[in-house]
């Protein structure tokens, strides 16, 4: 076992979820994940964290969607997470954080969420692009491609909380 993940199956069970939460913002969630400790490795982690994921109710990921800002806005529940993954999208020029921003909007006057997409290593033009193509998806597919990129986004994060 790593001494990361030691350090993190021995934290009190507040501040393991408290941690969690800032992975991923569904209180079920995190309050699940931090009970089933202690994890023998990260594989352990991430396999407990993706059934739990599974298993919660549509209320729980919008939950979790909410924590997180905007694409091409910082904030959210884990601002230095949040700003580390959109670093690129960060880089692009005004008229493309503009188009962006009016895209976000859209988007969530359709489907009541934010977008949400795993944008590690994704320029703004890419995430456009993405956002662009599932603001045509019907309610129910939105739904699931949002909580498949919460998924990737609560890895990446749980990595980073062990440095791994």
């Amino acid at each position: 076992m790593s001494e990361d993940l030691a350090w993190f199956n021995g934290l009190p069970r507040n501040e393991a979820e408290r941690r969690l939460r800032a992975c991923c913002g569904s209180h079920a969630w995190a309050s699940a994940v931090a009970a089933r400790r202690p994890y023998a490795d990260f594989a352990a982690l991430v396999n407990v964290s993706e059934e739990v994921w599974s298993g919660l109710a549509p209320a729980d990921w919008l939950e979790a969607f909410a924590a997180h800002p905007r694409l091409g806005d910082s904030g959210g529940h884990s601002p230095e997470s949040s700003m580390k993954e959109q670093s690129r999208v960060m880089e692009a020029g005004d008229d493309t954080l503009t188009a962006l921003a009016a895209e976000n909007r859209r988007y969530e006057a359709r489907f009541g969420h934010v977008f949400l997409l795993s944008a590690a290593g994704h320029t703004a033009e890419e995430v456009l692009e993405t956002l662009r193509r599932r603001i045509e998806s019907d309610a129910a597919t939105e739904l699931e491609a949002a909580a498949d990129e919460q998924r990737k986004i609560t890895r990446l994060r749980l990595a980073s909380m062990l440095n791994r």
